[in-house]
């Protein structure tokens, strides 16, 4: 983090309060969204995303089936059936659902990676403990992305390298919603955006929208946002040491979210030569601090959406959110 001059902590300080007051103006009140109710289709950046729609089929429970049934870019559902054990990652086709079978199934020691594809559907699955450098999820060069009722977790008892992310998005990637999945006992969620040095690749993409996630005991990263544009809504942060961080020009809407046992909700000026921007508006930050040096342009998403009030986030997303919830 860089040291910033008091006078200009007190400033930051000032323009944030003012901000948070004026954007409370404009919260729209709206009805609740049912936790019991799980989307055919996704909400937010995402929308549009099919996977492989009607396609018939193909059940999986190893690892070689898995590999052959994700494998090319024909339309293609793909259930897996019991939990795989990984090393690395392996690459997903586009045009693909991959749907887990129950509440139990999915992969665990490494990931998935979608790099260079398009229309891809990931729901219903387990990923476990991604042992570095593979993530659990990896969203590379590709667009229509819909990431929903996961569950990814790790653990924190090893170094906070040892793990890498559970869902990373990256190189231009772009239209993808994250929606329904719980990120648990991890350091570093969800990175959209891998360099201060990729505007060239990344600059009027990362378009990502968050809702209804379950972060428990994640460090940080819930997202940390670079270059691109992000809509954050619906979720529940608990233990957190900084949650949402938005930089080097990232534009954030974070709209009624829950934060408990965090120690800053929000911040536009961490670990980067250049802030990002940030609008609050309906969120409970349940006494934890925000770090806005600049308020943000980004008010109004291109999409029609539904957003509940703070006050019953945490019922619908701890009781709809993950594995086994469809």
């Amino acid at each position: 983090m860089r040291t910033r001059p008091p006078q200009r902590h007190t400033r930051l300080l000032a323009l944030t309060a003012a901000a948070t007051a004026a954007l409370a103006l404009t919260t729209v009140l709206v009805l609740p969204q049912s936790a019991g109710a799980a989307e055919s289709s996704p909400v937010g950046f995402g929308a549009g995303t099919t996977g492989g729609g009607s396609a018939t089929t193909v059940t999986v429970s190893t690892l070689d089936a898995f590999k052959t049934a994700v494998t090319g870019n024909a339309a293609k559902v793909v259930k897996v059936n019991g939990l795989i054990s990984l090393s690395g990652q392996v690459d997903i086709g586009s045009n693909t659902t991959v749907l887990g079978v129950g509440s139990s199934s999915g992969f665990t020691g490494g990931g998935l990676r979608l790099k260079k594809v398009t229309n891809v559907v990931v729901r219903n699955l387990n990923i476990s403990k991604p042992v570095a450098p593979a993530d659990g999820i990896t969203v590379q060069a590709s667009t229509k992305v819909w990431i929903d009722h996961n569950a990814f977790s790790a653990d924190r008892d090893h170094d906070k390298d040892y793990y890498d992310g559970l869902l990373d998005i990256n190189h231009g990637s772009d239209y993808v919603t994250v929606s329904w999945n719980t990120f648990k006992d991890h350091y570093k969620g969800s990175l959209v955006g891998h360099s201060d040095n990729n505007a060239s690749e990344d600059t009027g993409h990362l378009r990502v929208t968050y809702h209804h996630n379950y972060f428990s005991n994640v460090y940080s990263r819930i997202p940390s946002l670079r270059f691109g544009t992000g809509h954050f809504y619906d979720n529940y942060v608990a233990g957190a040491e900084t949650a949402v961080h938005s930089r080097m020009g990232a534009q954030m809407l974070v709209e009624n979210n829950v934060f408990r046992s965090t120690k800053v909700a929000v911040t536009t000026n961490r670990d980067s030569d250049v802030d990002g921007y940030a609008n609050l508006r309906g969120n409970d930050l349940g006494g934890a601090a925000t770090e806005i040096s600049q308020v943000g342009s980004f008010t109004t998403p291109p999409y029609s959406y539904t957003a509940e009030p703070a006050s019953t986030v945490v019922a619908s997303v701890t009781s709809g959110a993950g594995a086994g919830k469809l």
